[in-house]
């Protein structure tokens, strides 16, 4: 990689970033394309993250992309904010464009991309979703975009997911359960599609897993998770010994880095280049 004066510059603002793989899948992409740009890891402590946009903005940056703990905070430092951020609530990718910073999201179009590849549609069924973090928001967010029947949201805290579905006000019928009450079974059941977006069985807790009444859930459900490091959970590995398709949050990582990849450079992003990237750094 040669970079010069005229390199196009753009990277990834979090805290902390010493295991992220974006920088490796982003500057592969670019190096496949031909294209003079790099991405940078840019470790951003949230006391400097006002310091941090403005300095975006100052070096010529073309955009960034945002991650915890800075996806809703970063909103407050923006110029303009695009609807898929709106929706979501939360901004993973910056465009920085004729001095002014817009804020977009990735997450909820990108998961519906992964589901698309992998052969899942999504109109008309019912979905499951566990967590009701900022993950799970994205998820909902693309799931009624996409003309999914209803979404329920389960949780630990029936609290945090009755407040999550009350985000959504829209005609798609969207609640809350906890996972330890009769509703929880009873929503699975029906389910098309689960979603796990909560961290369990993330590296290095992958012994870990959602408490999933397995014997209740259809057998042509689809079990989807959006934890991507190790790249098949001890949760894909239960749904796969039962029998059912599985969708890892691998596919989710490439596509919304590939739509990022689209709004800074205008071109399609090497899908191929990305994943294989991917993968090698998790293994």
């Amino acid at each position: 990689m040669n970079i010069t004066a005229k390199t196009q510059k753009v990277g990834l603002l979090g805290w902390p970033l010493s295991h992220s793989l974006s920088p490796a899948m982003h500057n592969a992409a670019f190096a496949a394309s031909g294209l003079d740009f790099v991405y940078l890891p840019l470790p951003t402590p949230p006391e400097a993250l006002a310091h941090a946009v403005a300095g975006l903005r100052a070096l010529g940056f073309v955009g960034v992309n945002v991650t915890i703990p800075h996806k809703v905070t970063i909103m407050e430092y923006l110029d303009e904010i695009d609807i898929s951020a709106k929706l979501v609530g939360a901004v993973n990718t910056l465009v920085i464009k004729e001095n002014r910073l817009i804020g977009y999201n990735t997450d909820a179009n990108g998961y519906i991309s992964s589901l698309r590849l992998a052969g899942v549609d999504i109109e008309g069924k019912q979905a499951v979703i566990l967590g009701a973090g900022g993950a799970a928001r994205a998820i909902v967010a693309g799931f009624i975009g996409n003309d999914i029947a209803a979404v329920t949201i389960g949780a630990r805290d029936k609290t945090k997911a009755d407040g999550m579905a009350r985000l959504f006000t829209g005609n798609t019928p969207v609640s809350g359960v906890a996972w330890d009450k009769s509703d929880f079974a009873r929503a699975l059941s029906q389910a098309d599609i689960i979603v796990n977006t909560t961290p369990l069985g993330m590296y290095p807790n992958t012994a870990s897993q959602p408490p999933v009444p397995w014997e209740q859930l259809k057998p042509a459900a689809v079990v989807s998770d959006l934890v991507y490091n190790p790249l098949n959970t001890e949760f894909m590995a239960e749904a796969t010994r039962r029998g059912h398709k599985t969708i890892g949050g691998a596919g989710m990582l490439v596509e919304q880095g590939a739509l990022a990849y689209s709004l800074w450079t205008g071109q399609d992003a090497p899908r191929e280049i990305m994943q294989q990237t991917l993968i090698m750094g998790l293994k």
